[in-house]
């Protein structure tokens, strides 16, 4: 049903730029300035923006480390992360770990709005700073540890300065790099990014899990009953290279940390490695 209910917003939202079959890309653009406007004029979008201008280069030519969510963060040694003092960049439902250790992120990052609405119980409570996408305004409050981000639409763009527009680049984690790229860090490493699914669909749809879920490093994080939208492994290393491009291009580098995976996009290293003087 779920899904059935996603292609009908699908078909709907195409139909805005049809008419009689054919293509109206002035329809579609003026849809989206509208959305721009309406963004723009928000008291919301001022704070967020004068948020992030004070975190821009605020970490220059540190190290940070982005925490996926596959099954192999379940492998990650968080006491060293911890000992370390590197920066840490959580994403989703990185709090489901947080019954197991003391560990803590120094920030959340989450733009998909069945994440959000899902999560949004810990995302009103917590005080960990928060990066979330402007949709998040359904469901979680405004605070003060709390970043709204506008999601730019268009395909194959990278955020150098966040305080405009990010593009979502079909995974939380382009997210994340564009967001540590704003904040300066000369290099980032990410883990826990097995770029695997065993869940089989066309890619994006909005489907219903029917059982526990083994994609991610908690059996409840998609469990059965929730709804959740079947990655785009394409579209997600497509978007990855360009990241990495875009830091390779400034004097800065990704890298793998994650332990196994199917990612190549990121000259890999072992997190030990990369944690070495890390401040």
């Amino acid at each position: 049903m779920a899904s059935r209910r996603g292609a009908h917003r699908n078909a709907a939202s195409r139909g805005t730029a049809l008419r009689g079959g054919a293509i109206n890309p002035y329809r579609l653009a003026w849809r989206l300035v509208r959305r721009r406007l309406a963004w723009d004029l928000n008291p919301l979008s001022w704070t967020s923006r004068a948020r992030l201008a004070r975190l821009r280069d605020t970490h220059a030519g540190k190290k940070a480390l982005i925490l996926c969510n596959g099954p192999s963060l379940n492998r990650v040694d968080f006491e060293i992360v911890q000992t370390s003092g590197i920066f840490t960049l959580g994403l989703n439902k990185i709090n489901l770990l947080f019954s197991r250790m003391d560990f803590r992120p120094n920030a959340i990052v989450s733009v998909n709005p069945l994440v959000m609405e899902q999560n949004a119980d810990f995302f009103n409570k917590t005080t960990i700073p928060l990066f979330l996408d402007r949709a998040g305004r359904r469901w979680v409050k405004p605070s003060e540890n709390l970043i709204y981000l506008h999601s730019c639409p268009a395909a194959a763009l990278f955020a150098r300065d966040c305080r405009v527009s990010i593009n979502q680049g079909h995974t939380v984690t382009y997210v994340a790099l564009q967001l540590a790229f704003h904040m300066g860090f000369r290099e980032v490493a990410v883990t826990g990014c097995d770029h695997s699914f065993s869940a089989a669909g066309r890619p994006n749809e909005e489907v219903v899990s029917q059982q526990q879920d083994a994609d991610h490093f908690d059996p409840g994080y998609f469990g059965a009953g929730m709804r959740w939208n079947l990655p785009d492994l394409a579209a997600s290393e497509y978007h990855y290279a360009i990241a990495r491009d875009t830091y390779l291009e400034a004097g800065r580098r990704v890298v793998n940390c994650t332990e196994g995976g199917q990612l190549g996009i990121f000259e890999r290293m072992d997190l030990r490695d990369f944690l070495h003087d890390a401040q």
